[in-house]
């Protein structure tokens, strides 16, 4: 009896040194396996939820426009065979297909404005490309100013709008937000550098960076066309704006456009008034079938609440609604 007992008490004994020695009990291996299981459920959820996050953001379809294998700008070929003339209006046509809100403004825009433009181009023998200079250098808003001081359509400084024939008083008038006028004023610049350098695509960097700049590198770097040129960011980017645009405006459905006649903003109803002088804007607007605002915005060249008379006897046209 004694012997049973002793082995009793031994067996216990040694059960309860195994237990402390492991640190475990029944309960907290119960615990510390549902916690294992918990573990185990967590990161199975997690790879689960990151597999689902990688099957999301990859579940695109972005298709890429090819570049044209043959272009001109002003009827001058671009030579596209040259690596970075390549890779430079892939930049340009990458930037403005994509920029989805920007872009679909322009071709609202260009179907109202372009309608003005053309016409005065024609006349004047300039290619019809350079009518997206008007659209890279302004966005088509009449009324941009650059923090410069270049104002209007065709971003004019106060400097060479006068030089081109453009009134421009610190009051009451500012031609260069005229849409015929700034136009007439853009073409006979633009015609000036074709003159000078025998390219309409010289003539459109010059336009941006100005006739001596364009000059005094070509002459350091003893090139003769705008594609050889080494040029300042801007400049060597502008001509590739030119020409991204052109290819969006031509072909919208191409490059992922899709708007409908009513999608776009068409021109303006207008007719036009002769007058030396008005005595109140406001008053004078009312009178003919309109308001102060949209007088104000189909003559954005008037910036005064009037318009004096000219000691000249000068006349001008103003627009009203139809």
């Amino acid at each position: 009896m004694k012997s049973i007992l002793a082995s009793v008490i031994t067996t216990i004994f040694l059960f309860v040194s195994v237990l402390f020695l492991t640190g475990t009990t029944p309960e907290k291996k119960a615990d510390s396996e549902e916690q294992n299981k918990n573990e185990t459920t967590e990161i199975e959820s997690s790879e689960t939820s990151t597999n689902s996050v990688n099957a999301t953001s990859t579940n695109q379809n972005i298709t890429l426009v090819p570049l044209p294998d043959y272009m001109t700008l002003g009827g001058e070929e671009v030579p596209l065979h040259q690596w970075d003339v390549k890779e430079r209006l892939d930049r340009e046509i990458l930037v403005n297909t994509y920029w989805h809100s920007n872009t679909i403004r322009l071709l609202k825009l260009a179907n109202r404005y372009f309608p003005l433009i053309e016409p005065i181009l024609a006349k004047h023998d300039i290619p019809d490309d350079m009518k997206y200079i008007a659209l890279i250098e302004s966005g088509l808003d009449v009324s941009a100013r650059s923090p410069a001081g270049a104002s209007g359509p065709w971003q004019f400084m106060k400097s060479a709008g006068k030089q081109f024939n453009l009134e421009i008083t610190d009051t009451e008038v500012d031609e260069r937000y005229n849409w015929e006028k700034s136009t007439e004023a853009a073409c006979k610049y633009l015609k000036s550098e074709y003159k000078s350098f025998k390219s309409w695509t010289l003539a459109a960097a010059a336009y941006n960076a100005g006739h001596g700049r364009v000059r005094k590198t070509m002459t350091a770097q003893k090139a003769d066309n705008y594609y050889d040129l080494y040029l300042n960011t801007e400049t060597s980017r502008y001509v590739f704006r030119i020409l991204a645009l052109k290819l969006i405006q031509s072909n919208p459905e191409k490059y992922g456009f899709y708007l409908n006649d009513s999608d776009y903003y068409h021109p303006i109803d207008t007719k036009e008034l002769e007058v030396s002088s008005i005595d109140d804007i406001a008053s004078f607007a009312v009178r003919n079938g309109t308001t102060y605002k949209e007088f104000k915005l189909l003559n954005a060249w008037l910036r005064s609440t009037k318009l004096s008379k000219r000691s000249s006897g000068k006349k001008y046209t103003v627009k009203v609604p139809y």
